[in-house]
């Protein structure tokens, strides 16, 4: 017998097939993590195949904000189902792509009225590192093909996203020295309920004295660092930051991936700072987490500006750009959002979270607790060990995906209040439980 089909075969999932045959994100063929069984997501709920119906905590990876299985959207796919899955967009258009760039353009700060649909937050990334490249070309600068950012940043995980993502204090330290070398200045430390102390501004300016004329951008991730730490910072950095970048004729790029369509309290953190930045990365919870899609918006001014460059196009084009099925979903997500209902639902889950993960304090295990938007953030002394952490998360009734030091949640905006208790207390519950 064949060795690669030795595996039972059963009326359920067959694990031992998953374990030693499918990568999971972040593990090891070699002693992997235990994986659990998902046979139906609905609402808030997850229900696996041993029968468990657990809250998810995470929005899988912030991105389910309008829960599993929504009406609205199931809809909006059978419909375009029923038309077209996919056509290439290379010399076709179609209604999903053209209304998503109206509502992209309407929703998003004033002046990004250029789209460009991608697969995913780190070709977003990717698409924006190129604008920017081929944006400085076109005005003449060879020499501008650097990026500045921030240290403790996380901007995706392919080859250009990497080489921004801080090479020390991220997963990507393994690939240090290998990528692109870009330049890396101090993360701001004044937090968003402090009063902002505007030296968090001299690493940049001093690095742009130094070397900007070789900077085709600064990328930051606006008022929310995530997988680098999930840390919160002050809007007076990110409204600092643009004004040196449009003094230096640098442009500002921000990765909203992780903190666009409402999670942090505002329909996108730039709106915290009241800026407009000249490229945009959207993802995640484009879809409501239906379908990978990922758009990169940029301003007129950087459009003319890659127009005037040598090869006169944006050097990118994905196969499945603009697919018809991902921008039906995305429609349907964003006309939820339209309705305005998450700013309540978003303002009620933050003060909830606020009062509740307040209580994990008093843990001696607990380093720090903090809480914006949609986002609850507990950081631990020591790094958890993730397979045993969650199984009792599980026996607990939650899903909830720690890593490192840092256990988080960011509910689904759809969350009732008693769910969202039930979340918290038993996430402090296992906390309190941990040894060491």
């Amino acid at each position: 017998m064949n060795d690669k089909n030795a595996h039972p075969t059963t009326n359920g999932i067959d694990l031992e097939f998953d374990r030693d045959h499918l990568w999971h994100p972040y593990t090891s063929m070699k002693a992997p993590l235990p994986v659990y069984p998902v046979v139906n997501a609905d609402g808030v709920y997850i229900e696996l195949e041993t029968g468990e119906r657990l809250i998810d905590g995470m929005s899988s990876w912030w991105s389910v904000i309008h829960g599993y299985n929504n009406p609205s959207i199931n809809d909006a796919i059978q419909q375009q189902l029923s038309q077209m899955s996919h056509v290439m967009f290379g010399g076709l258009t179609h209604r999903p792509a053209v209304e998503l760039a109206k509502k992209l353009v309407d929703m998003t700060p004033k002046g990004l009225d250029k789209v460009f649909l991608a697969d995913s937050g780190s070709v977003s990334v990717e698409v924006a590192l190129k604008m920017a490249i081929q944006y400085q070309l076109g005005k003449g600068y060879k020499n501008r093909n650097k990026f500045i950012t921030l240290k403790h940043g996380y901007h995706g995980d392919t080859f250009g996203a990497m080489a921004v993502c801080d090479p020390k204090n991220s997963m990507h330290s393994l690939y240090d020295g290998m990528l692109p070398q870009n330049i890396f200045v101090d993360a701001p430390t004044s937090k968003p309920d402090q009063q902002f102390d505007p030296s968090d501004l001299e690493p940049l300016k001093q690095a742009i004295e130094l070397q900007g004329s070789e900077i085709a951008a600064l990328i930051l991730e606006p008022i929310v660092q995530g997988a680098g730490g999930m840390r919160f910072y002050h809007s007076e950095f990110l409204a600092g930051a643009k004004a040196i970048c449009d003094a230096s004729g640098i442009l500002l790029i921000a990765d909203e991936i992780a903190t666009g369509f409402g999670r942090t309290g505002k329909l996108f953190a730039c709106e915290h700072a009241n800026i407009t930045p000249d490229i945009m990365c959207l993802g995640k919870a484009l879809t409501g987490g239906y379908m990978t899609l990922a758009a990169t918006l940029c301003t007129d001014k950087v459009a003319q500006g890659i127009s005037d460059c040598d090869a006169g196009v944006l050097m990118h084009g994905p196969t499945f750009m603009g697919n018809p099925l991902a921008c039906a979903a995305a429609n349907a997500s964003l006309a939820l959002l339209q309705k305005g209902e998450w700013l309540q639902q978003v303002t009620q889950i933050e003060k909830l979270m606020k009062r509740e993960l307040a209580k994990a304090a008093d843990l001696n295990s607990v380093q720090e607790v903090r809480v914006l938007g949609a986002i609850g953030v507990i950081e631990m002394k020591k790094a958890v060990d993730v397979g045993e952490i969650q199984k009792a998360f599980v026996k607990n009734g939650i899903w909830v995906r720690p890593f490192g030091k840092l256990v988080y949640i960011m509910p689904q905006y759809i969350i009732t209040e008693e769910q969202l208790q039930f979340l918290c207390t038993k996430l402090i519950q296992v906390l309190s439980e941990q040894k060491g």
